[in-house]
């Protein structure tokens, strides 16, 4: 491993005392870095290495990063980003699921343009792509995942471990093989939020979830609030990692559940206060995230369920 990746890896290790993790040298000036944090926080704190790239993929959890113009964009399951280690010098990353898992490329330009792997050579891939192509002017890309990419990020887990390495090395240079090809277009790209835009949906999120007796149609939030259909779908679904409607099921068969263990109310009764007019439409949703009816949790309240 070359001078500046070994202290990089100090620094790594020096930085991440909530963080669990494994690093391995993939290439020369390629470091792979596997990172669990639990924590709703992190301060980082390193010299600026504007020839150093990370490519951050989310695997589970949730990341925001805060923008210097004070906007805010998520990295969800899936997602991933780039950007050179001058971006992030002395950030703060903040987890509002309080845990976090992914991992990290780290990509040293001096060292692989040198010497770069034997696949990629003559590709021209660390020479102009990286740095010209995702961190112009060393500005950040985020980058929200799709198919392919996702079958590129989900081979760096779970392999048998003899073949643990291989998988780790082809599957990095699948993914600079893809990002070479790949057209980068606004569609692409994850949107920032302003606060105001993200007061906005704590402020829905809050009136859903306080009144799940209720149905309230995405159109009748999108008047009451003075919001964009399409916004509040996508800006919801960045801010909470998933989708209105499964988000607010997950909380109404939360609380269904908790009713079912601490009160004597009837089922139609505990439907009726989670949203559904329909006791059989309740029955199917609750045994679609328990796997039992709800009149047997009532009995063995102990079931865990699906939902994450």
């Amino acid at each position: 491993m070359d001078n500046e990746l070994t202290e990089l890896k100090k620094e790594l290790d020096k930085l991440h005392p909530k963080a669990s993790g494994t690093s391995t040298l993939l290439f020369p000036g390629i470091v792979l870095c596997y990172l669990t944090f639990s924590t709703d926080s992190f301060s980082a704190k390193h010299k600026s290495m504007p020839h150093i790239i990370q490519i951050n993929y989310c695997k589970a959890g949730q990341i925001m990063w805060e923008m210097k113009n004070g906007n805010r964009i998520y990295l969800n399951p899936g997602d991933f980003s780039l950007h050179t280690m001058k971006t992030c010098t002395d950030s703060v990353l903040t987890f509002p699921n309080k845990m976090y898992q992914g991992l990290t490329i780290y990509i040293d330009l001096q060292e692989v343009s040198v010497n770069p792997p034997e696949l990629l050579k003559d590709s021209g891939i660390f020479e102009t792509l990286l740095s010209q192509k995702f961190c112009r002017s060393d500005s950040p890309a985020f980058l929200a995942g799709n198919e392919k990419t996702e079958s590129i990020f989900s081979a760096f887990y779970d392999q048998p471990e003899e073949l643990e390495l291989s998988y780790q090395k082809i599957k990095t240079l699948e993914l600079l093989l893809y990002l070479n090809k790949t057209e980068l277009t606004s569609g692409q790209r994850l949107s920032e939020y302003q606060a105001e835009q993200i007061l906005v949906i704590r402020k829905i999120h809050d009136q859903l979830t306080q009144h799940m007796e209720q149905r309230i149609t995405i159109e009748e939030l999108s008047r009451q609030y003075l919001i964009n259909p399409t916004t509040l779908k996508t800006a919801f679904k960045a801010i909470y990692g998933t989708s209105i409607a499964t988000h607010i099921k997950k909380h109404r068969m939360e609380q269904a559940a908790k009713m079912l263990r601490e009160s004597e109310m009837s089922i139609a009764e505990i439907a009726k206060n989670v949203g559904y007019d329909s006791q059989s439409k309740f029955t199917t949703a609750f045994k679609s995230v328990f796997d039992v009816l709800p009149r047997e949790y009532r009995k063995f309240p102990s079931l865990e369920s699906k939902m994450e």
